[in-house]
Formats: C-alpha cells, structure tokens, sequence
C-alpha cells in the first residue's frame, strides 16, 4: 500500500509590479489556512516518510508549514519540476520514488494538481488553494499507481 497526499499551497500574495510568480509568497490568509490546514491533518496522526515540494516561496512556506505540525524532522525536498508541471511530469516525479517510501506529502500548484486528481482518481472540480486530498494505492511500488489501483480517501478544504 503506498498512500500519496497532495497539498496545494493556500492563497498568495497579491502580484507586485515586476515580482516573479515564483517569489510570491502566502498572504496572511494563506498563512492562516496552511496552519489550520496542517494543524487539522497532523491531528489525524499521518506518518509522513517524504514531504516533497515545489521550491516556489508559497509552496515551500506551507511545506515548512506542514513539516513543523507534523514535527518531521527531515529535509523537504524540492522538486523544480512541480512548479507548473504537466501531469505526466507529476506523475512520473511520484512513480521514480524510492519504494521504502510508503507515505508521501505532496505540496504544489495548478492547474497541475487538479489535472493530477483528475487522472488518478476521476475528481470533478478544482483542486482548492489550501485543500488536502489523500489517494491510497493499492500496490507496493511507486512505479505502479494508476487509476485503477487508486482510491480517493479525503478531499479536505480551508473552508469546510
């Protein structure tokens, strides 16, 4: 069983003139609903072997967000390929895992997570700023998730 958690970062700032979309970092409403968010899923006891993230400021603020509610003390790691990523580029970054890894956190950004749930697990609407879904997978090696061996657990959201 491999179970995959996929994050999206909580609302950004507002766009500066001239500021890269990459340096946009959470709003203190994004802050906000990232420590909510991380707080209510650390209550759930998730042991997490991998957070891997996006090294985009936002995305790499919830990781750390996320890694101190979990008390994980090992390193993000950043993955320059989830920052607007195709899906099949998500989908082979999560299948190239080390198979010693059973539980991963994923945090990135769309429309690559929403094409990512769509394709897994047949999800039907956009993947919200700040949601949480869980996917379990009912096989023993990253290489062999697919749709027909995933299973959507929880789909949780800031505003629920």
């Amino acid at each position: 069983m491999k179970k995959l958690y996929i994050v999206r970062h909580a609302q950004k700032e507002e766009e500066q003139l001239g500021q890269d979309d990459y340096d946009r970092q959470l709003s203190p409403k994004g802050i906000e609903d990232s420590k909510n968010m991380a707080k209510f899923f650390a209550s759930k006891n998730p042991f997490i072997d991998l957070i891997i993230s996006s090294p985009a400021k936002r995305t790499k603020e919830t990781a750390e967000i996320f890694a101190e509610a979990l008390e994980y003390k090992k390193s993000i790691m950043p993955n320059d390929i989830l920052y607007r990523a195709f899906v099949n580029e998500l989908i082979e970054t999560i299948s190239y895992t080390f198979d010693t890894v059973n539980s991963m956190l994923l945090i990135g950004h769309n429309p690559s997570l929403t094409a990512l749930a769509i394709t897994l697990v047949e999800f039907r609407e956009e993947f919200k700023m700040g949601a949480i879904m869980e996917i379990d997978f009912d096989c023993d090696s990253w290489m062999d998730i697919s749709k027909e061996n995933a299973k959507l657990i929880s789909y949780e959201t800031p505003d629920k």
